[in-house]
């Protein structure tokens, strides 16, 4: 095995997904991986911190987005509206791995480690949220409340998209979302 190749990161996180799709996440192992991909076991650990953050590595890039287009939205904005620019940069960013996000998702579900593992990561971009409309000038409990109701909206949407049939685009799942919200909100 060579000691670096370019594209390690993308071959090692393919692998991971395919032998987690065939033995399960609990039974693969980060050697096996890294044997699938070409790599050493080193070279994993140089990507990723353990064999988890394989489906969570990119959570920090997500969240600069999100957290980068709730800045941007308009300084008028109201606080829902704000956190839905939030939403459709990360509809943008996750949209276009359907496949992935089928197979993560089903991985996640199957694994109480990984649902606490994604369960730590929406809380981390809800606090981001509620700091960032804190930064807009955002008053508690609002701007908790909001970032809390966006990542609802969120989690529901991305598993209703994951596990659906692809005919659809994750950002009309999340507008769809974001409708029925507001139209049960309306219902008080």
């Amino acid at each position: 095995m060579s000691r670096w190749e370019p594209g390690a990161s993308g071959r090692l996180r393919d692998a991971a997904m395919e032998l987690y799709v065939e033995r399960g996440f609990a039974q693969t192992t980060v050697a096996e991986i890294a044997e699938r991909a070409g790599v050493t076991p080193r070279t994993f650990f140089r990507y990723f911190a353990d064999k988890r953050e394989v489906l969570f590595g990119g959570s920090t890039l997500l969240q600069e987005a999100m957290v980068e287009a709730l800045h941007n939205a308009p300084p008028a904005a109201p606080p829902m509206v704000a956190v839905t620019a939030a939403l459709d940069s990360a509809a943008d960013f996750l949209g276009g791995r359907h496949d992935f996000s089928r197979q993560r998702q089903a991985l996640i579900k199957a694994n109480p480690e990984l649902q606490e593992r994604e369960l730590i990561k929406l809380a981390t971009l809800a606090s981001a949220l509620t700091d960032g409309l804190r930064l807009r000038g955002v008053p508690d409990p609002e701007a908790g409340l909001a970032a809390e109701t966006g990542m609802a909206v969120f989690r529901v949407a991305f598993d209703s998209w994951a596990t659906g049939a692809g005919d659809r685009e994750l950002a009309q799942v999340m507008s769809d979302a974001m409708g029925r919200l507001s139209s049960i909100t309306q219902d008080r």
